[in-house]
């Protein structure tokens, strides 16, 4: 029997506050990639999350990168505001516990990019 694909890699929106309708917008992304892959992620699943956010220059010097992280943790859940306990946005993992490894970085957006940055969930390498 074949392994069951992972490997999810999306376009996401540039960060917009509000903070909870940035994370709608993310979540609608990555839902909508999940879709079209077909890739799910189960309670035991170990993953690693690879994120690359473009941001114009004021931006990159005065965002953190550890609020932004939470951001997307969050959005991945189901979580743009309300309850903790209830998700308000169909998950894409079920738990942040999952995720062993996170490398995050901001930057400008080169011009091909029309400003949206990367994010990429897989099963955990070793």
């Amino acid at each position: 029997m074949a392994k069951r694909a992972l490997k999810l890699s999306v376009r996401i929106p540039p960060y917009r506050p509000p903070r909870n309708a940035w994370r709608r917008a993310l979540s609608a992304s990555v839902l909508r990639q999940q879709r079209i892959s077909g890739v799910h992620y189960e309670e035991s699943d170990q993953l690693e999350i690879g994120i690359r956010l473009y941001m114009d220059a004021s931006a990159v010097v005065s965002h953190d990168v550890d609020n932004r992280l939470k951001d997307i943790l969050d959005a991945l859940q189901g979580r743009a505001g309300g309850s903790k306990r209830e998700p308000t946005l169909p998950p894409v993992i079920p738990n942040d516990r999952q995720v062993y490894r996170v490398v995050i970085e901001k930057s400008s957006p080169p011009p091909q990019s029309r400003g949206l940055g990367h994010l990429t969930i897989r099963r955990l390498s070793r």
